[in-house]
């Protein structure tokens, strides 16, 4: 008897103890919303508030379209979320994630096709930057992206670029 109320007490701090650590678990729930899996250390924006964020920021965005019943894009939440580089190269960007009806559908989010999961890069005016692609991937699915090395590969040349037109713009 006496083992069953120690073993309550320990389960029954212990349950305490993570709730005080994570705080209101409402904000946790709505964090996990945001992130759908793909990590919550990332600032995760809808699209609307990730366009206007990118345009006051003067930052390129970073879309990710997947679908919550996708086997691809379930393969990839865990790669994305435990990648310290990808976390520290998203410090540069407005980062958006949409999952099943948000999904835009206007033609200009799927440039070569409506597959998933597709990434795409924005300009802070909220031009698709069609120029920057898994070009380690298959050429019929251009934004198709399955690791983050090539998704990180990616967001370096799409730094470079906006550095290069920010000092360009400097210069002027």
């Amino acid at each position: 008897m006496i083992k069953l109320l120690c073993t309550i007490n320990i389960v029954s701090i212990f349950s305490t103890v993570i709730y005080k650590v994570s705080g209101d678990t409402e904000d946790l729930h709505s964090l996990n919303e945001i992130s759908r899996g793909f990590g919550n250390q990332f600032d995760w924006l809808s699209l609307s508030d990730g366009l206007q964020i990118a345009k006051s920021d003067n930052k390129p965005l970073m879309l990710l379209i997947h679908k919550s019943w996708c086997g691809a894009c379930k393969a990839l939440k865990p790669q994305f979320a435990s990648s310290k580089q990808l976390e520290k190269l998203s410090k540069h960007f407005v980062m958006v994630n949409v999952v099943d009806d948000e999904e835009p559908k206007d033609e200009i989010y799927s440039p070569d096709g409506g597959y998933i999961p597709r990434i795409l890069f924005m300009d802070p005016a909220g031009k698709v930057l069609d120029k920057f692609y898994n070009e380690d991937g298959n050429p019929s699915y251009k934004y198709f992206y399955s690791d983050p090395s090539s998704i990180a590969a990616s967001m370096k040349k799409v730094l470079k670029s906006f550095s290069k037109k920010e000092q360009l713009s400097d210069e002027l």
